[in-house]
């Protein structure tokens, strides 16, 4: 039986990809073939990856197999995108080569691999726990049962969303940069309660379940941010305080810069 999709790169995130597509079979463990930059992560993904399908480090001499997959999963990290050099085969023309690279246009994928048809995606670390966000952009030759193909790589472990390649450097500043912004809010709150005299494992565990239940409460009841602010802060009381704090420190302005940072950083990379 012939590949029908190969994986360029099988880190977490490509593994939160294809494991739900082999998990519902969509997909026979034996018509994946995945390539890896190194012997040391081979190793490490044949002993631990829970289905046995065909790896090989990208020195193998059958890691040339891959580019006759119809579909093609790139996952490598972006500075590597300068070491991966297109095979040119007869049955490749025009396939599709799907990019989770952040910052890599769809027009410098298309230079990179002129043999194929490119799409663009982004997703978030929460895929790893098929609760992501990914958005993605489309070549321009892309037709509707290849758009079919492509979302069915990731409805099964996040949201998609289709967008037009302009705005998937704000999408990526807002869902994949900021799990980070949210860690750090959540070890600076934590640390609150340290000082507060709780132990910091009970602090975090506190903010993360109080963080949970308020984005719960957000999206279940279909509250504003406006009206949960005013549901819990009263006059001259503790939220009031520590709000005024927070603006008298510009915590609003520095997130709000930090997402134009991220969004910037990206539109550089590309």
């Amino acid at each position: 039986m012939s590949y029908k999709l190969g994986v360029i790169g099988f880190g977490n995130i490509a593994q939160a990809i294809i494991t739900p597509i082999l998990d519902q079979k969509l997909i026979k463990k034996n018509e994946v073939i995945c390539i890896v930059n190194s012997k040391k992560s081979f190793e490490n993904i044949k002993k631990s990856y829970k289905y046995d399908i065909d790896i090989f480090p990208v020195s193998s001499d059958k890691a040339h197999l891959v580019w006759n997959c119809p579909t093609k999963l790139l996952s490598i990290k972006p500075q590597q995108l300068e070491s991966i050099e297109e095979i040119n085969t007869k049955t490749n023309k025009d396939n599709l080569l799907v990019s989770i690279l952040a910052g890599i246009s769809i027009s410098k994928l298309e230079l990179k691999f002129p043999n194929h048809k490119c799409v663009r995606a982004v997703t978030n670390i929460p895929i790893t726990i098929r609760n992501g966000l990914t958005a993605v952009s489309w070549g321009d030759k892309i037709n509707k049962d290849e758009k079919i193909l492509v979302k069915n790589l990731f409805q099964n472990s996040s949201k998609v969303f289709e967008f037009p390649e302009k705005y998937l450097d704000i999408f990526l500043a807002l869902t994949s940069s900021s799990p980070a912004i949210i860690a750090l809010i959540v070890e600076a709150l934590s640390d609150g309660g340290l000082h507060g005299g709780l132990s910091k494992k009970l602090s975090e565990e506190l903010v993360i379940d109080m963080i949970l239940g308020t984005i719960l409460l957000l999206k279940d009841t279909k509250i504003t941010t406006s009206d949960l602010k005013n549901m819990v802060t009263s006059p001259g009381g503790t939220t009031i305080s520590a709000l005024r704090v927070l603006e008298d420190k510009s915590l609003r302005s520095a997130l709000i810069e930090a997402i134009i940072a991220a969004t910037n950083k990206s539109k550089e990379l590309s």
